[in-house]
């Protein structure tokens, strides 16, 4: 079966082709996807040129009032930045455009178009591949160049739900020691992927046992493979509540991509021992939300398993839900990962979604400068005691008022 006319596909050019020299050619990922039948609102485009790369770039991004990077001046790789689109121009490397597309990973990237001619350039059957929905390596020394390529293979299959060709499988597991020297920024990018999509913890699992998790998670064995496989079911046995799965998929700040969802998944990779886990997670260069967000789970895990919720005084609740704060939906996916139910959790989930309420949510009745005020006190560590003991006296319905407040702190600072 002949590819579609990729003109007919292109539709929606931040662009427009005449700008491109004779010839140009786009490459790679955006390729692929319009001939899988894959749209994005946001285009990603990749162009290599025989000569001028960086000069078509800069004259598109004058006429157009759009973003100009040079990325590279020895490469002669400079990138566009419109509004709705981000368009990489290349130098072509080697003396034709078959030796370039021969230096890539996999045959279902190096499918180039040329949009003057409207002509499809696949000397590697890339097409082929695509059809049968396979991932295919072109060379064993394309992927040893640059040994990020081995794990891209297993989120490029898990991305477009395509299988690893055998050979190319049994050559990564053979090169997969080498994922230790990749620079650990670039490793978590491709994990965030496989973190964060469904489809991404089956491979995720394949990685692990073709050797490719265990340069960057030392700690790791079947057993935490098989908590990482329960955690997509976990999440769907939340569906009665919906507000916490909603929480789960979003990110852990705005300006971090990985989901509540992922750093579940993360939790189960790293070392039960927070400790040893934050060193692991700080080799790969996570942030200090994902690394708190992390530890925090696995400090607090035990509290769980160790008593149930309905065994837990109100003010062990306090202190639990004090200390999680807005981790609590991820430890409790952890927590039914490991066997407890969602009915003896429900008391909590309860608690925690509902704002008005006084254990997860508390309410200071009253503030440290009301307390010094009231009682004639001068700050010290002590007010911040007494505020505590106030907001327990509260939770357990001790008292209610300002007034009572006062009255509770001064016989406590009288005896």
């Amino acid at each position: 079966m002949s590819p579609p006319l990729l003109s007919q596909l292109f539709t929606n050019l931040p662009f427009e082709w005449e700008w491109l020299p004779q010839p140009s050619y786009l490459v790679g990922g955006a390729v692929r996807d319009r001939l899988l039948g894959r749209n994005s609102d946001y285009l990603d485009l990749d162009f290599v040129l025989p000569e001028k790369a960086v000069e078509t770039a800069r004259a598109i991004a004058k006429h157009y009032k759009a973003g100009f990077v040079l990325l590279d001046a020895q490469r002669q790789i400079a990138r566009v930045v419109f509004k709705n689109a981000t368009v990489d121009f290349a130098l072509q490397e080697g003396a034709t455009l078959e030796t370039d597309l021969q230096r890539r990973d996999f045959t279902i990237n190096a499918i180039a178009y040329n949009p003057h001619t409207q002509e499809l350039i696949d000397p590697l059957q890339g097409y082929t591949d695509l059809q049968q929905r396979l991932l295919r390596m072109i060379s064993p020394a394309n992927l040893q160049d640059d040994p990020l390529r081995l794990l891209r293979g297993y989120r490029q299959a898990a991305q477009l739900d395509f299988a690893l060709e055998p050979n190319t499988r049994s050559i990564i597991r053979q090169l997969a020691p080498l994922i230790g020297r990749v620079a650990a920024e670039r490793v978590r990018v491709e994990l965030g992927y496989l973190l964060n999509s469904d489809r991404g913890t089956a491979w995720l699992e394949v990685a692990g046992e073709d050797g490719l998790l265990t340069p960057w998670f030392p700690s790791m064995t079947r057993s935490h493979i098989e908590r990482l496989l329960k955690v997509n079911s976990a999440a769907a046995s939340l569906s009665s509540f919906p507000q916490l799965v909603r929480e789960l998929s979003q990110p852990v700040r705005n300006t971090i991509k990985t989901s509540w969802l992922g750093i579940v998944k993360l939790t189960c990779l790293v070392s039960t021992n927070s400790a040893t886990a934050e060193i692991e997670l700080d080799k790969l260069a996570y942030s200090r939300s994902e690394i708190k967000a992390v530890t925090t789970a696995l400090q607090l895990l035990p509290q769980l398993q160790a008593k149930s919720p309905e065994q837990m005084t109100l003010a062990e609740q306090y202190f639990f839900f004090r200390a999680a704060g807005v981790v609590f939906p991820a430890i409790v996916i952890l927590a039914v990962v490991q066997g407890t139910s969602i009915d003896l959790l429900s008391l909590l989930i309860h608690r925690y979604l509902n704002p008005k309420d006084p254990v997860a949510h508390p309410t200071p009745i009253l503030t440290g400068n009301d307390l010094m005020k009231a009682l004639q006190l001068s700050p010290s560590p002590l007010i911040g005691e007494m505020l505590l003991q106030i907001q327990l006296a509260q939770i357990e319905g001790k008292i209610s008022t300002v007034e009572e407040a006062i009255a509770f702190a001064a016989k406590r600072l009288d005896s």
